[in-house]
C-alpha cells in the first residue's frame, strides 16, 4: 500500500524537478512549445513543461573566434599565412536573441567562413609589403564588411584584428636583409649631415675670428686715423703761418734727443710754445750782462 502511494509522489517529484531551469547573468533563454517559440526567459528560476517545453540558452557576453591560419595569394605572387580574431556579442534584447538562433545556422561557424573569405578579398588585392604597413586599415575594413553582413543575426561585431601576416621564409630573409640595409644607409646618412654640421660649424667660428680680427684692425686704424687728423688739426690751428717757428722746434727736438743745450734768445716764442705743448715746470731764467739768457731746469 506504501509503495502504491509513494510511486505516483516520487513520479510527480521527479517530474516537477526535471522542468527548473536556471539561466544564468551572462546568458539569456529562449523557450519552445513543441517546437514553436513560446517565451523569453531572463536569467533567474524558470520551470518548463517537460518534454513538452525546450529552453535554449545563449551567450550575450563578448566572445572572441579564431578566424584560423589560411595561406593568401597576394598581388605579387606570395602566399602570406594569415590569421585573425573576430570579437562579437549578441544583444541582450528578446529580439536580438531570437534572431541570433532563428535568422542563423550557427552564427559561429558563419562569423569564421565570413572573415576568412573577406581576408582573402582585402589581401588578394594588396602587396605583401602594403599588407603589413596597412594592418589598421584592413582591420577596419573587415570589422565594416562583418557588421555589415551580421546585422540581421542579432549580433554586433565590436572589433576584427589581424593576428599574423607571415610570409614564406625566404622571403622573410629578404625583407630581413632590406631593412637592415636601410637602416644602415640611414645611419651613415645622419653621420654624414653630423660631421656635416661640426664642419660647418668649425667654418663659421673661423669666419667669426676672422672678421673680429679684421675688426680689430680696422678699429685700431680708424684710431690711428682720428689721432693724426688731430694733430694736423692742431697743427693747422697752432701753426698757421709760423712755418719758421715749426723749423725750430723741429731742430729743438732733434738737439734734445742728443741731450743738448739749447741756447734760446730772451723773449723768444719758442719758450712758451715748449711750455704749453710739452708740460715742463716754469722755465727759469739768469739773465747775463750782456748776451742771449740760457735755458735751465
Amino acid at each position: 500500500m506504501y509503495f502504491q502511494i509513494l510511486t505516483p509522489l516520487l513520479l510527480v517529484i521527479l517530474f516537477l524537478f526535471s522542468g527548473i531551469r536556471i539561466v544564468r547573468p551572462t546568458h539569456r533563454g529562449l523557450i519552445e512549445r513543441l517546437g514553436k517559440y513560446n517565451k523569453f526567459a531572463k536569467p533567474g528560476f524558470h520551470w518548463i513543461i517537460p518534454y513538452i517545453d525546450k529552453m535554449y540558452l545563449v551567450n550575450v557576453t563578448e566572445q572572441m573566434l579564431d578566424a584560423q591560419p589560411q595561406e593568401i595569394i597576394t598581388n605579387d605572387n606570395l602566399n602570406a599565412r594569415v590569421d585573425a580574431q573576430v570579437y562579437f556579442k549578441v544583444l541582450e534584447a528578446e529580439e536580438s536573441v531570437k534572431a541570433s538562433l532563428y535568422n542563423v545556422d550557427d552564427y559561429t561557424l558563419q562569423i569564421v567562413n565570413l572573415a576568412r573569405t573577406t581576408l582573402r578579398n582585402i589581401i588578394g588585392t594588396l602587396t605583401l609589403r602594403s599588407a603589413n604597413s596597412e594592418r589598421d586599415k584592413m582591420n577596419a575594413e573587415l570589422h565594416e564588411t562583418l557588421k555589415a553582413e551580421t546585422e540581421s543575426w542579432g549580433i554586433v561585431i565590436v572589433r576584427a584584428e589581424l593576428k599574423e601576416i607571415d610570409p614564406p621564409r625566404d622571403v622573410q630573409d629578404t625583407m630581413n636583409k632590406v631593412v637592415k640595409a636601410e637602416n644602415e644607409k640611414i645611419a651613415a646618412i645622419d653621420y654624414a649631415t653630423a660631421a656635416e654640421t661640426v664642419a660647418d660649424g668649425v667654418k663659421r667660428a673661423k669666419i667669426k675670428e676672422a672678421e673680429g680680427a679684421k675688426r680689430a684692425k680696422v678699429l685700431h686704424a680708424e684710431g690711428e686715423a682720428e689721432a693724426i687728423q688731430l694733430v694736423n688739426i692742431a697743427a693747422d690751428e697752432f701753426f698757421t703761418g709760423n712755418a719758421q717757428l715749426l723749423r725750430k722746434l723741429e731742430a729743438l727736438e732733434n738737439a734734445l734727443q742728443s741731450n743738448a743745450k739749447i741756447v734760446i734768445p730772451t723773449g723768444s716764442e719758442l719758450i712758451n710754445v715748449i711750455g704749453e705743448m710739452t708740460g715742463v715746470l716754469p722755465i727759469h731764467i739768469k739773465k747775463e750782462k750782456s748776451g742771449p739768457a740760457l735755458l735751465t731746469e
